[in-house]
Order: C-alpha cells, then sequence, then structure tokens
C-alpha cells in the first residue's frame, strides 16, 4: 500500500517493483531498478527517506527516521531480509545482512559490509570496503574481491528479480 502524509506521495519511478504487502508512506523517494519486498515498511512521515537506483530493500524490513534526521541509501545497495534502518546513510554499493540494525547518524560508507544479526549504534561509521560483525558491529577486515563480486553480483539479480516481479502486477 502507499499512503500519502500531509499531503506528500512517495514518489516511486515507475520501474520500480513494490511487493505485496508491502507499505511506504509520506516523504519517501526510490529510484529506478529498485526493489521493495513483501512486508516491507518504508515511512517517511518524521523526515525524509532517500533510496537510490538498483537498491533492493528485502522482505520484512523497516525504514524510519527521527526529526530532522533523514535515511539515506544510495545507489546500488542491498538490504537484507528484516532489517531496521533509522535515520542512518547508506552509500553507494554496501550491503546490510540479514537482521541487522543500523541506527540513528550511523554511516555504513561506500562498498562496506554489516554481516547479518550485526548492531551499528548511533553515530558510528563503517569505513569503505569493510566487513563490519557483531552487536556492536567492530570492522573486522577488508573485504575480499570475491566479497566484492558477490555483493555486485546479488544488486544485479535482485534488479533482475523484481523485474520478473513488476511483470507479473501487468
Amino acid at each position: 500500500m502507499i499512503y500519502p502524509y500531509n499531503n506528500t506521495w512517495p514518489d516511486i519511478h515507475e520501474s520500480v517493483f513494490v511487493a505485496d504487502f508491502a507499505v511506504i508512506t509520506g516523504d519517501v523517494t526510490i529510484g529506478a531498478d529498485s526493489s521493495i519486498w513483501f512486508n516491507t515498511v518504508i515511512r517517511g512521515d518524521v523526515a525524509p527517506t532517500r533510496i537510490g537506483k538498483r537498491v533492493s530493500i528485502q522482505d520484512l524490513s523497516c525504514l524510519h527516521q527521527s526529526p530532522d534526521n533523514p535515511l539515506i541509501i544510495e545507489d546500488d545497495v542491498t538490504i537484507g531480509h528484516k532489517v531496521t534502518l533509522h535515520s542512518c546513510t547508506v552509500k553507494k554499493g554496501a550491503l546490510v545482512g540479514m537482521g541487522s540494525t543500523i541506527l540513528d547518524g550511523a554511516i555504513i560508507e561506500e562498498g562496506a559490509f554489516v554481516g547479518a544479526g550485526s548492531l551499528v549504534p548511533p553515530g558510528k561509521v563503517i569505513p569503505a570496503g569493510m566487513l563490519a560483525l557483531g552487536a556492536p558491529a567492530k570492522v573486522v577486515r577488508p573485504l575480499s574481491d570475491e566479497d566484492r563480486l558477490d555483493m555486485q553480483r546479488i544488486v544485479s539479480s535482485y534488479v533482475e528479480k523484481g523485474k520478473s516481479y513488476k511483470q507479473l502486477q501487468k
């Protein structure tokens, strides 16, 4: 379902796949070839939410913000199943693993990988090209070439999967 909030409707590119039972409301922008999967909630009723191109927000995720503190997801990002993002920034090409929580003011830099089940506390920065794990998340190592290729593969596969599902909605 797509709802306005205070007369502001989400701005969703026509190519985006929005799965059944996803909820998107308020000041939310979603770029081309992104996909919003089943039972995800994206609210833009406190501050803006900006989602770039070729982003997958996977099943059961929840995206929200604190006052005057937007949520920003750049291009080519993967947000795994059951992730909570709250007023944080996820930069280009990053991956946030299943069941992770990223809190206010945290920054996941370009091409970083936050492993499944991690908690990135408020204001923490996960450096570009690094793997972080745990609760609280700690940087454990640089990403390998194999890691980076797999992250790119996931982005591409979700763009294609989103296109396939979008065709079913016609």
